[in-house]
């Protein structure tokens, strides 16, 4: 594999990476019929968080790079809403739903702790 891309270095990226495999692993399981409704809506979201971390690392401008930490943080929160509406459909067991926000929980402070940091080295070469 690869690894001279700046985002492998990145450990939000490797946890939203993660994170998308649990997605899979977990919308495996959903109904037929969510196919095309939560299952991908879900995995969309999931992959988006990578996606945007990646995306980001690429971008020159501190502004940019925090701005696509930003959109990968929306992301996040999208798939922490899916899921629970997935556990409340009962397509995910609680104790599956427990798992998956733990990692959930520290990719979001690692991600506002990243954007915190961007941020900062923006305002720090005014």
């Amino acid at each position: 594999m690869r690894t001279a891309f700046v985002f492998h270095k990145l450990q939000v990226w490797h946890l939203a990476k993660g994170l998308v495999i649990d997605a899979y692993k977990l919308t495996k399981n959903f109904p037929a019929e969510e196919k095309f409704g939560l299952v991908s809506q879900l995995n969309r979201a999931a992959i988006s968080i990578a996606s945007n971390i990646a995306e980001g690392s690429g971008r020159t401008s501190r502004k940019d790079q925090a701005h696509f930490t930003q959109l990968a943080y929306g992301s996040l929160m999208e798939v922490a809403c899916q899921l629970e509406i997935a556990c409340d459909l009962g397509f995910v067991a609680v104790s599956e739903l427990t798992a998956v926000n733990s990692k959930i929980d520290t990719l979001a402070e690692k991600l506002a702790a990243l954007r915190t940091s961007q941020i900062k080295m923006m305002n720090d070469v005014k």
